[in-house]
């Protein structure tokens, strides 16, 4: 009978330690990167992005623009968890929220404050997780299937994110968007301001349309040691 607590103490260390093997590895933008363009960055950006970063909200204010095309885009993309808003405002307080999912990705959930109250109530929230595709490559999804393919590189200083396709995931079925069926080409930019503040960009430009989608805004970084 002494002999049970022992053993079954062995097989729960077993058990957590197969879990612990097997648990995805958290993504590592880093190597994505490549160590050449990754050195350019600041450190601060190289923490803010680095390889199982602690969950963080950043808050700041936002320029939301979108063409008469673009909002149109915006309705259709929320049957596939949109990730796009159709506001258009200045001033816009916003939350980023980032964190791990568990499986290796990075979650990014950002909070659009329509009044000077942080209440829920006025919040218009646009959710995505970024994660290494069958492929190995980088992908961003929505929890609707809706997924772009994404290159990652240092460009002066500046990570920047582009999209090179769209697609609709389900399970394993991924069926292929065409590029004149998308809100154009994707490019986000995060550029440090220094003393503890970032810029972020982003803008979406179609091959027929234009301009789709513009973002811009000014945050705070609260691991800033400034």
């Amino acid at each position: 009978m002494l002999a049970l607590p022992s053993l079954l103490a062995t097989r729960l260390h077993r058990a957590s330690s197969e879990a612990s093997t097997s648990a995805p590895a958290p993504l590592d933008l880093a190597a994505l990167v490549g160590a050449d363009g990754w050195s350019r960055l600041p450190a601060a950006v190289q923490r803010r992005f680095g390889r199982a970063h602690a969950d963080t909200t950043y808050i700041g204010h936002m320029e939301l623009g979108c063409s008469r095309i673009g909002g149109l885009y915006a309705r259709l993309a929320r049957l596939f968890g949109g990730p796009l808003t159709r506001i258009r405002a200045s001033g816009v307080t916003t939350t980023v929220r980032v964190g791990a999912d568990g499986r290796g990705g990075v979650v990014w959930e950002r909070g659009f404050h329509r009044s000077a109250m942080l209440g829920a109530r006025h919040v218009r929230t646009v959710r995505s997780t970024k994660e290494l595709g069958p492929d190995g490559r980088l992908i961003e999804r929505t929890d609707g299937g809706l997924s772009m393919a994404l290159d990652v590189f240092e460009e002066r200083g500046s990570l920047v994110f582009r999209s090179r396709a769209f697609s609709l995931v389900w399970g394993r079925l991924r069926v292929p968007v065409p590029a004149l069926l998308t809100p154009g080409t994707c490019r986000v930019v995060h550029t440090d301001l220094g003393h503890g503040f970032f810029r972020f960009t982003l803008s979406m430009v179609h091959p027929l349309w234009g301009e789709t989608f513009h973002q811009s805004g000014v945050f705070a970084d609260p691991c800033s040691d400034v």
